[in-house]
Parts: structure tokens; sequence; C-alpha cells
């Protein structure tokens, strides 16, 4: 593993690192932001997914969240959304491709060479993480935002007892039914409908719930309202009876902006699962 930058950071670090993935079969690069506390032992982790055409460093930079994280004593994990190289496939289209990788393990020509997000964000670097610094691997959490909101959902209802606590800030909820997803479902998975429903968060939520806390905000201004779907997810959730929280911030866009603005209420919200 290669370090890239450490920066002192709210009496901690912000670091970003690479290193070489053999589920990618490429370079990958994440940041990790680890509290002061970490210099004493570990301390709990929370996951960040990004959304399309971000990289590690979008939240990183613009979320704000290390500020909070540092009041929390929580470290922050900041993955790439896609794996990366001149030999990775990659697409025209924004939404597909390199910073599109949807949090899923491609099976379709050319994807399934490098797109294994899946086990990227669930296995390789769960255990890079846990062996190169001070992290409490038994305090987990995750959020995302968008196509990361979607990862963060679809992987905590996917993995009964790996995170304690959920959250999202305008995922994707229902992308079986909509054009952010299935096009990026059929691409990936192939035309076969039923490999996609392990990848959506509203049929997960029926399938599974999530045994624990679970925030989701979503802004009535959202350009992309009606691909994210927030009302699909809320039906699930109350016929499912499901422990969660599900917020439309009035006038919010898709932006950092609202990212941003509601960082201090999911850190938070995240922390007092993982202190408990």
């Amino acid at each position: 593993m290669e370090t890239r930058s450490e920066n002192a950071c709210f009496g901690g670090t912000q670091g970003v690192y690479t290193h070489p993935s053999s589920v990618c079969a490429c370079d990958m690069t994440f940041g990790l932001f680890l509290p002061e506390e970490a210099r004493d032992g570990p301390v709990p982790l929370l996951w960040y997914l990004s959304g399309l055409t971000c990289t590690h460093e979008n939240a990183m930079t613009k979320a704000g969240a290390q500020a909070w994280a540092a009041e929390q004593g929580i470290a922050l994990v900041f993955p790439d959304t896609s794996p990366r190289g001149e030999d990775v496939a990659d697409d025209d289209a924004y939404d597909l491709g390199k910073g599109a990788g949807f949090y899923v393990n491609a099976t379709e020509t050319p994807w399934a060479a490098h797109y294994r997000m899946w086990d990227y964000v669930t296995e390789e670097l769960p255990k890079l993480l846990g062996y190169h610094f001070a992290l409490d691997m038994d305090r987990q959490g995750i959020t995302g935002h968008s196509m990361g909101g979607h990862g963060a959902l679809t992987i905590a209802m996917s993995l009964p007892g790996r995170f304690r606590s959920v959250s999202a800030f305008a995922p994707i909820t229902n992308p079986t039914a909509s054009d952010w997803g299935r096009k990026q479902l059929s691409a990936y998975l192939g035309s076969d409908e039923n490999t996609w429903s392990p990848h959506d968060a509203t049929l997960l939520m029926r399938k599974n719930g999530f045994d624990g806390p679970m925030l989701i905000d979503t802004g009535t201004s959202d350009q992309f309202i009606d691909l994210l779907k927030p009302e699909a997810l809320a039906e699930a959730a109350a016929a499912r009876r499901q422990q969660i929280n599900m917020r439309m911030q009035p006038g919010y866009d898709h932006s950092y902006f609202f990212v941003s603005t509601f960082m201090e209420d999911h850190v938070s919200f995240h922390a007092e699962a993982l202190w408990a």
C-alpha cells in the first residue's frame, strides 16, 4: 500500500492511499480520516460511499464530514466508485463505466474483468483497513449519497450483523424500476432481472429489512427525485414496520450543499449506534 498524502485535519489525520486490488485487477485509491483517538487504540469506522461521477476525493473535500467525525471520535473511509486504469472498460455516458460502478460484481463483458465493487467494498478493502489501521471493525456504520446511498442500503441489508447503523443522502432506492438502475444493472449483470433484485433497496427492505436504526434524507427540490423513488422505499419500510427515519428536506437539491448541510445529523446518528 502506498501513502499518497497525509494531512493534519481536526486534530486527526486525513490520508489518501493506493493499493493493488486483486478483486478489481487494478490499483485502487481510498481516503481515510482517523481522529485523534486512533493514536491510542482502535476507533469505530463509518463508510461513505459516493455517487455517480465521483472518486474518493469528492466527499472527502466537500462533505464536511471530518469535523463531525473528529468530534465523535470515529474514523471515515471514502472508497472510490469504480475501478480505474487505461485497461479498464468505460463508456461515453457519465452513468456507466468509470465513476459508475454501482457497487455490484459485474458478470457481463466487458465489465466483468474489473467491475467487482461489491467484493471490493465488502471484502477486500475491510480486510486491508483492519490490518493497516487502528480501527474497531466490530463497530461499523455505512452511509452514502445517490448511487452511494444505493450501495450503503443494499450492502447493509445484505450483510446482517456487519453494520450497526445505515443512513443515506438522496439514495437511489428502487433501481430495478428506475432509469438510474435498469441501464446499469442490465449492462453489468445481464438481462435476467432476477440477478438485479439483490441490488434494489426497496426489494431488500421487503425481504430482509435492517436490524438497526436507519436514517434517509432527500431534498424536495432534488432534480433527480423521480429517478431516486424515495416513496418506494418508504412504502416498503412501512409495510415491514422497519425502524427508520425518512425525511424530506424542503428546498434542498442533489448537490453537496445538501449533503454537507445534514452531515452533522448523520455522523451523530451513526456515532450514537457505534459507541453504544
